[in-house]
């Protein structure tokens, strides 16, 4: 809207400015923790009138229950202010409104299957009774395949023939292989591991947010690197023309989880729930394939992957396969808080790992 505005007024002093995605990323970074920072209390106040809280699970000897009662459906201050950021200082000029366009249909998306699922276990009184796990999948598949037809079956797609089905690795400069028409459930298994993966994390107070932020700005650096044709070439990535507005969004996210994070630091004074965790979740999943980076995930979101496959180890392998439990719990985090570790301390930990993982990710740019 902003870009629009300046271009009306073409001769004001900076208009310029409007030009250059850095600039407007930064802008959307502050934009969007204003408006979390003044939306936070309202939010929450309404959140808390309308009970809408937290049901911990027992864990026993954990005893979450001074949890009990917090508010929920946090994810709602990072929805509007990401959304009203990227209104505000994205550029809807062709090829770039199809980047931003998906990237407003995933958060609506995700954001109301979030929304309804922790809807279910507010009014169910459990936070184990919400919206059944296979609808779940479900829509999250079906939200992959929509998204899977729009890159390789439509006329709008940004990929060219090229690069449409090539699988991309970190580290190697070349594609790895071609999936074909097997690039279709690939994209649909991204969306959902990604998305899980981080709602898995999302179980401590500000856990989740400072890896989620570190992540996006990786995703951020890669999408100016795919969007500016000079860089791609010069350091031999796939250039896909108007990615490079992703750069904007992705720092509108940020720093809507910034101002979350004000609200949610020990002792929380609100949690994210499915809706923020899955809104995410999906953003960073549709980032990730829109940038043809998907497997980038692995390495520069190694504390959700790391979740993810704590709980997987304990459910399938462990209590379905051997019949017992491999970790004490799971995902992981509740595991160092059965042993005791206080949650400030397994938190700023896990934030530690997040910067490690942040820095080989970025250092696969140039060892490639």
């Amino acid at each position: 809207m902003i870009i629009w505005i300046s271009d009306f007024f073409a001769n004001l002093p900076g208009q310029r400015l409007m030009t250059y995605i850095t600039f407007r990323a930064l802008m959307a970074v502050l934009t969007s923790f204003a408006i979390g920072i003044l939306l936070g209390r309202r939010v929450i106040r309404a959140i808390y009138q309308l009970n809408f809280r937290d049901r911990a699970r027992d864990f026993g000897d954990m005893s979450p229950r001074n949890k009990d009662g917090t508010p929920t459906m946090g994810g709602l201050i990072i929805f509007f202010s990401l959304l009203i950021s990227v209104l505000l200082w994205g550029s809807w000029k062709k090829p770039n409104n199809f980047f931003l366009g998906t990237i407003i249909f995933t958060a609506f998306w995700f954001t109301a299957l979030g929304f309804f699922d922790d809807y279910l276990k507010n009014i169910r009184g459990s936070s184990d009774l919400g919206m059944n796990r296979g609808l779940k999948l479900f829509l999250q598949a079906l939200f992959g395949l929509i998204l899977s037809l729009l890159l390789l079956a439509s006329d709008a797609s940004p990929f060219t023939p090229e690069i449409a089905g090539k699988l991309f690795v970190p580290f190697l400069k070349n594609p790895l292989l071609d999936l074909g028409i097997f690039y279709y459930p690939f994209i649909i298994l991204v969306i959902i591991a990604i998305a899980n993966s981080i709602n898995f994390a999302d179980g401590l107070d500000g856990l989740a947010t400072v890896p989620a932020g570190l992540l996006l700005a990786v995703y951020a650096v890669f999408a100016y690197i795919v969007g500016n044709s000079r860089a791609a070439k010069y350091l031999w990535f796939p250039f896909i023309n108007g990615s490079g507005e992703l750069v904007v969004v992705l720092a509108a996210l940020i720093g809507a989880l910034a101002a979350f994070l004000w609200f949610n630091a020990y002792p929380a004074e609100i949690f994210m729930g499915d809706t923020g965790s899955l809104l995410i979740g999906g953003v960073t999943a549709t980032s990730a394939v829109l940038l043809k980076h998907e497997l980038l995930f692995l390495i520069a979101g190694g504390v959700f992957v790391i979740e993810f496959l704590s709980v997987f180890i304990q459910d399938y392998i462990g209590i379905k396969l051997l019949k017992r439990r491999i970790f004490y719990r799971a995902p992981i985090h509740h595991t160092y808080q059965f042993l005791g570790i206080a949650e400030p301390k397994i938190v700023i930990r896990f934030w530690i790992l997040a910067v490690i993982f942040t820095l080989v990710s970025l250092i696969s740019i140039k060892l490639r």
